[in-house]
């Protein structure tokens, strides 16, 4: 097959050559119309740029999260600096307001700056959306969303997996058997890993999971304290309760000062990531440590690397989950 040529996709598209290298450049001024039918020859003819691409004189990186939290966010920010600062890189925060996916706007932002790449903080692109970015040869690596799906995404996460079962086992070592999980979003791939790891370890101990008890939301304090008060309020309710994160644990432990239950005596409460706050709730809060900070740095690393050409040995690490053990986990109360 012939190579196609910039005035070859001009042609098929009834195009100006001019307008093809805008569309190639990122530059704005194109229609959304024009822009996805000269995007979609180039896809159908693989069409990519030749030669080495040149650096830009922004010596910048992209950090753009789906929406801030700020201790957890923070965590990742700091990570991000920290290796960002030695190698005497810029970094750009943006946040897309909720969304996973980024919108044709932000995306046409960074086509034209020309960062030296793009860490995603659980969001991702489409594939259209990933063939421009490789197009312009700008490298992006994601922070545990679910673009680990796919292995042509470099991609630092945690053992989400293990995280819901090295918590669930504690609390059933403990004698719990009526235990709560309030996971993170459905459509996020580590909320679902760590209800799957939650699960395992009901199932291997021989103990069912009661479908009450399963909750999802948001990684929030308002949606431990919603679900908190939700499942405090049983007349059956849980002996313990497994947040799918510290925020959200925080928001159950409000909810069980609310309703006048002591924790760790009448309820057990664990949290997930180990933000530094967390050894400062009322009790200190047990929870899982997901290393944010080595994971936003390994990322970073990896980002660098693919800015500077070299291909990382392996586009998916994963860091170990490890359970942190502090105040607010006990055995259940007697007859419970």
């Amino acid at each position: 097959m012939r190579t196609a040529t910039i005035a070859t996709i001009a042609d098929e598209v009834g195009v100006s050559v001019t307008t093809v290298s805008k569309v190639l450049n990122g530059r704005a001024d194109v229609a959304p119309e024009t822009r996805a039918r000269v995007e979609a020859s180039l896809e159908r003819h693989r069409y990519r740029r030749r030669g080495k691409r040149q650096p830009t004189g922004s010596g910048q990186i992209d950090l753009v999260f789906h929406e801030f939290d700020s201790g957890w966010a923070m965590e990742i920010i700091r990570g991000v600096e920290a290796v960002a600062a030695t190698a005497k890189i810029d970094v750009l925060l943006s946040q897309l307001g909720g969304q996973h996916r980024p919108p044709q706007r932000w995306l046409d932002g960074v086509l034209a700056r020309r960062p030296l790449g793009v860490v995603f903080v659980l969001c991702h692109l489409t594939q259209p959306q990933r063939r421009q970015l490789e197009r312009q040869r700008i490298p992006f690596v994601v922070v545990d969303t679910d673009s680990a799906t796919s292995a042509s995404v470099p991609t630092v996460g945690s053992n989400n997996w293990n995280g819901g079962l090295i918590a669930a086992r504690h609390l059933l070592q403990l004698g719990h058997r009526r235990i709560a999980i309030i996971s993170g979003p459905e459509d996020v791939l580590c909320s679902r890993a760590r209800v799957a790891g939650f699960r395992s370890a009901h199932e291997e101990a021989g103990i069912p999971v009661d479908p009450e008890l399963v909750r999802q939301g948001k990684f929030s304090a308002s949606t431990g304290f919603e679900h908190g008060m939700a499942l405090l309020s049983r007349p059956d309710r849980p002996t313990a309760v497994f947040a799918g994160s510290d925020t959200q644990a925080m928001g159950v432990l409000r909810a069980a000062r609310r309703l006048g239950l002591d924790v760790p005596t009448d309820l057990s409460v664990i949290g997930y990531d180990d933000l530094p706050i967390s050894a400062w709730t009322g009790p200190a809060l047990t929870t899982v440590n997901q290393p944010l900070r080595d994971m936003a740095g390994t990322a970073t690393r990896m980002l660098l690397d693919l800015a500077a050409g070299v291909e990382p040995p392996t586009s998916r690490i994963d860091l170990v989950t490890e359970l942190v053990v502090r105040e607010s986990t006990a055995p259940p109360p007697p007859g419970r």
